[in-house]
């Protein structure tokens, strides 16, 4: 390479790191700010750390987490929050940037409407129903509690219950969750909900039956249907059955 080429080169290099620093939103910046931060416009330190880009600390020296969703950072109350819940203060960081990104132009970029729960803290992660609301069709009307027992935190749907892998609801048991699950208690579940499934009258069949074992029900019964038993008892006495 000849010395000449070097030297434009290097001017080059020297003319656009100059224009990086006095126009350093026409150089560098990947879009307009948002309203609220218009005020800045040019003033990239007042975001920015030299080399390091955004900073999340000087993001809470102007936005006090304890105040966001609360009052403005001029002291004056929000009368229209942008969320019905004041959420950040149950954070595990002040790290802004990981959600926040105030240039238009990194929109692009970004997934809308998505939120890492796990930037909340643990104990929060199972309020939901602080932040979202329940949904109002008649199964979920029925249901209180944590929604991470049908959903994940990562997307609602689809839901990661199936209930036809454990008891398929037909006609006779298209009824309220609670009758099987006390309490809405989804990790447990009776049968004792109704009339004739009383302990004596379940006893009483199985051991007519040679079943000493019937504590879980759908263990061997997956419906209502009695000629579709499964499990290791209903096989023995279906065994037991053919050699009669």
């Amino acid at each position: 390479m000849s010395r000449l080429l070097k030297i434009i080169l290097l001017l080059n290099l020297l003319a656009l790191a100059v224009l990086a620093f006095v126009y350093p939103n026409l150089m560098e910046g990947p879009g307009k700010l948002i309203p609220g931060h218009k005020r800045l416009e040019g003033d990239c330190f007042a975001c920015h750390a030299p080399f390091t880009g955004a900073s999340s600390t000087k993001c809470v020296s102007c936005h006090k987490p304890a105040d966001i969703g609360r009052i403005t950072t001029a002291g004056a109350a929000i009368s229209k929050p942008l969320t019905s819940t004041p959420f950040h203060q149950k954070l595990i960081s002040e790290d802004c940037v990981a959600c926040h990104s105030d240039h238009a132009g990194v929109k692009r970029f970004v997934v809308q409407g998505r939120f890492n729960h796990t930037l909340l803290k643990k104990e929060t992660r199972n309020e939901c129903q602080a932040c979202h609301k329940s949904p109002t069709d008649s199964l979920h009307q029925q249901i209180s509690g944590n929604c991470a027992q049908c959903h994940t935190q990562e997307k609602w749907t689809p839901a990661t219950f199936d209930h036809d892998k454990y008891f398929v609801l037909d006609g006779d048991h298209n009824i309220r969750c609670v009758t099987c699950h006390v309490r809405n208690d989804y990790s447990s579940y009776t049968c004792y909900g109704c009339h004739e499934h009383t302990t004596a009258n379940i006893r009483r069949k199985h051991i007519e039956e040679g079943i000493s074992k019937f504590d879980d029900c759908v263990e061997c019964h997956r419906s209502a249907d009695e000629n579709d038993i499964r499990g290791g008892e209903g096989r023995a006495r279906d065994k037991r059955k053919e050699n009669d």
